[in-house]
């Protein structure tokens, strides 16, 4: 047996084991890519806000969204629970640092009237 069939052989064993309640699975699936734009989109907060309301620091946002690294171990799994519950996140945090995802941005209003010089 190769050690590659081995290993196989061995996850299914556990996937069998866990499937009948004898043993618990080890460990916890997060996915590989999360979208940080489109967390903070669904929440209506600018990267500042999202940054400031979660403890991130901006230039981590920065580049998640633009792609030059990716969310890591456990941040992933925060920024899942974020999403799923943005809300009860933002409780849990100390209230000098937090920005309620409930209140909405509202879009800024353009002058259509150019001043003259």
């Amino acid at each position: 047996m190769t050690k590659a069939f081995g290993k196989i052989a061995e996850g299914l064993n556990e996937v069998l084991a866990i499937a009948r309640g004898e043993a618990s699975p080890a460990k916890i699936h997060f996915p590989r890519d999360i979208s940080v734009r489109e967390i903070r989109s669904e929440l209506r907060l600018s990267p500042e806000e999202f940054a400031a309301a979660y403890g991130f620091a901006i230039n981590q946002i920065r580049d998640w969204e633009q792609g030059r690294s990716q969310p890591i171990g456990g941040v992933r799994a925060y920024l899942l629970v974020i999403q799923r519950a943005p809300e009860h996140v933002a409780s849990l945090l100390p209230r000098e640092t937090v920005v309620h995802s409930h209140v909405r941005r509202s879009p800024m209003k353009r002058s259509t009237q150019r001043k003259s010089a």
